[in-house]
């Protein structure tokens, strides 16, 4: 028999949401039901259960709960048959439904114990293939006569699934056992978990798969004299994934009676420093950790080393007040950071560390990846099947179109979000099935990630043209730019694609990047837009590379959405040391933040404007004309190394007047999917003199399209606004936009011909 644990019953509802209840080995008469919550996850439901058991155990009921033997999880069909109302009398109705219920079952002596932890039913049976019939009896009493609207409490859940859950404090018999351990140090347990505690009490989830580098980190921890220990590696690949195995690692050498009792404290330098306001208030803590982990064997795991070394208010940094301790060994610390930051650390902290074991920790294979996603998956949904091409698929995906991170991570942070997805596929999942999700989950359309739907450049191009006007061969030199993006024939050492668009102001460059954002991403919210004419002064580049405390900064955005298109508007504006930053993100798609820390471009467009060789040339011109040549204006400019770092030099012509009327229609366009329209069933339109004539105003020879909007949010958003205010019953109607001649006598009514108008003013 096994070591005495509890069991949690676990059900997954349709809502996404987990309940559990604490399976109790019997009922008693008058019973209260059993410690039950709900959460998000798993490790949530049984933080919320341990104060609710904690509470029955102190009441003399540990032995209900505790279980040596193996619990069985079994499922019974039944046709339930509600009563209906007829005649003024409750009828049992003849229609059944069918339903399913779980149950835990296990052997006593000769007895087989049943529990149904989700409606407190507890049964002794001889024979456990009578639980079925027992059960079914047991439903339609409890449901006999009654409404149909109990058959809710007894739908079916999405799955089941019963939890060995060890919690030692609590199993042990009231005979001091707890009394033995030693209370945690007081600064240590303020600023830090102890995730070896975690892991035995099953409240963080046990690490997937298993790497070189897990059997290294293991062999280092119980190393003696113990050294600190640097897991150095890219952003993905498993880091903290290793310290959880060393915490489990550690758990499991701490069992039995003699062993020392080991922790693994997990914290960062932001905890460490947190609610420190005062002069000296943090340094006071570091002491105070030191002084607390000198005197035990415990791990203190600090996640980042960059952050670790980067300088506080007052210039000194966490990393230099632990220092003595850590070199001398008395502080054992496990730290990660990428191979930049170990040599960046090295140039300004070479002695402390050398104190630290580096262990480099390297992406899995493809085989290693494929079965860590299985086993995750199964861990979250055992009933979902995952055809082997589905998976090969994932891993095709996260490769191309996800290079900023590396696996397992990627692989992970996909299905915790698959996991949670309303628009989950059938349990049977088969590769359409995962390009379609990984569509939604990146943005990205599907049919630029999978060749399932062939696209080519003049589909790219005809999307891109459909919200800008008059710059079609803009159009095809950006699709040409994507197409390489779909056939994985870009650089994936560089962003996505490097353009600068010239051409005089007003013209559509800024609609073309919001363009590509939307086709790409789903979205122009995935537009990070920058004006570059804000960082003409020295020093000012250091703006662009700010982070932390609400910071909104170029690095700090595209570290929270890597997938996105980059927008630096009037390159020509720019500081010379804002030019010497574009040379690494063009170059290499990176740029290190304030931190230190690196922040990865290359899953991003990169979108300058400029009017270089435009100044003056005006925004309207003549309908044949071809897009010039801007490329020398822009060579004559810019740096060589910047110039031969560029995917494409875009040229914008001047716009026709006929160009000037479409962008009134797609800005029109725009209009009538606001809310307030739809809502009350207004259709808006325009007539042709209306439309001649807000594209006669709407348009400056300097400034080219900017004024448009401005000029309908005047004279047609804002009355309408008005009238529609004026007359909440107003709706189900079209709303015409005429010009003052075409309105004439009747344009102060607001009505011509028994629709609503809004008159232009001239």
């Amino acid at each position: 028999m096994a070591r005495p644990s509890f069991r949690v019953f676990f059900t997954e509802h349709d809502n996404g949401k987990l309940s559990g209840v604490v399976i109790r080995r019997r009922a008693v008469f008058l019973d209260g039901p059993a410690p039950a919550t709900w959460g998000d996850s798993e490790a949530d439901v049984l933080a919320g259960l341990e104060p609710l058991l904690t509470a029955a155990v102190a009441g003399g009921e540990r032995d209900r709960y505790l279980f040596g033997e193996e619990l069985e999880l079994r499922r019974v069909a039944v046709a339930a048959r509600p009563r209906t109302a007829a005649g003024g009398a409750w009828v049992v109705g003849s229609r059944t439904i069918p339903l399913r219920l779980g149950f835990a079952a296990w052997a006593e002596g000769e007895v087989w114990r049943v529990v149904v932890p989700r409606f407190g039913w507890s049964l002794a049976l001889e024979d456990l293939d009578d639980a079925a019939d027992v059960l079914r009896q047991a439903m339609f009493a409890a449901m006999l006569g009654d409404a149909a609207a109990s058959i809710f409490d007894f739908r079916p859940a999405r799955r089941e699934w019963i939890v060995t859950w060890e919690l030692p404090h609590l199993a042990r018999a009231d005979d001091g056992g707890d009394d033995d351990e030693e209370p945690p140090p007081p600064t240590v347990a303020a600023v830090a978990e102890d995730w070896t505690l975690k892991l035995r009490r099953r409240l963080v989830a046990p690490p997937v798969g298993d790497v070189p580098a897990g059997a290294a980190l293991c062999a280092a921890v119980d190393r003696a004299p113990p050294r600190s220990i640097l897991l150095v590696g890219d952003s993905g690949v498993g880091k903290t994934a290793l310290v959880r195995r060393a915490a489990r690692h550690l758990a499991e050498r701490s069992k039995g009676k003699g062993a020392a009792p080991r922790r693994l404290w997990a914290t960062s330098a932001g905890h460490i420093t947190a609610g420190m306001v005062y002069l000296g208030m943090w340094q006071e803590r570091c002491l105070a950790l030191a002084r607390e982990l000198g005197a035990t064997d415990d791990w203190l795991y600090v996640d980042r080393l960059a952050d670790l070394l980067a300088p506080q208010s007052d210039g000194a940094s966490i990393a230099e007040l632990l220092a003595p301790a850590i070199t001398a060994g008395e502080v054992r610390v496990i730290a990660e950071a990428s191979e930049a930051e170990l040599a960046r650390g090295r140039r300004r902290h070479q002695a402390l560390l050398d104190a630290f074991e580096v262990i480099r920790v390297d992406e899995p294979g493809a085989d290693v990846v494929l079965e860590m996603i299985r086993t995750q998956q199964h861990r979250k949904d055992p009933e979902v099947d995952w055809h082997p091409a589905a998976l090969r698929r994932l891993v095709a995906l996260l490769a191309a179109f996800r290079r900023d991170q590396r696996f397992p991570g990627k692989a992970m942070q996909f299905l915790d979000w698959w996991n949670q997805d309303a628009q989950r596929p059938p349990r049977q999942l088969l590769p359409a099935d995962v390009a379609g999700a990984y569509a939604r989950w990146s943005g990205l359309p599907v049919e630029l990630i999978t060749d399932d739907r062939p696209t080519g450049t003049p589909a790219i191009a005809a999307a891109l043209a459909a919200g800008v006007v008059g710059q079609d061969h803009a159009c095809r030199v950006v699709a040409r730019a994507l197409a390489r993006f779909k056939t994985g024939l870009d650089d994936p050492e560089r962003p996505v694609a490097s353009l600068l668009f010239v051409g005089p102001t007003g013209v559509g460059k800024t609609e073309l990047a919001k363009q590509i954002a939307t086709y790409l991403f789903g979205h122009a919210e995935r537009l990070i837009r920058v004006d570059l004419s804000e960082y003409m002064t020295p020093g000012s580049v250091g703006r662009l590379l700010e982070v932390g405390g609400g910071a909104t900064s170029l690095a700090e955005q595209v570290r929270r959405q890597p997938l996105c298109v980059v927008l630096l508007d009037e390159l020509e504006k720019a500081h010379a040391e804002v030019f010497d930053l574009l040379l690494g993100v063009l170059g290499e798609g990176r740029l290190t933040d304030s931190q230190g820390r690196l922040v990865d471009l290359r899953m991003a467009v990169i979108v300058m404007t400029s009017n270089l060789g435009a100044q003056g040339r005006a925004a309207v011109g003549f309908g044949g004309e071809a897009a010039p040549d801007f490329s020398a204006a822009v060579r004559a400019h810019v740096r060589p190394e910047l110039f031969a770092r560029l995917d494409h030099v875009v040229s914008f012509r001047s716009l026709a007047p006929d160009d000037i009327e479409r962008i009134v229609e797609l800005e029109v366009a725009r209009i009538r999917k606001r809310p307030g329209l739809p809502a009350r069933g207004l259709s808006l339109w325009l007539s042709a003199a209306a439309r001649a004539e807000l594209a006669a105003r709407g348009f400056d020879a300097k400034l080219g399209a900017r004024p448009l909007r401005r000029l309908l949010e005047e004279v047609v958003v804002a009355p309408l606004a008005v009238r529609l205010a004026a007359d909440p019953a107003l709706r189900d109607r079209p709303v015409g936009v005429v010009t003052a001649a075409e309105a004439g006598p009747a344009a102060a009514s607001g009505e011509v011909g028994g629709q609503l108008v809004i008159p232009l003013p001239w």
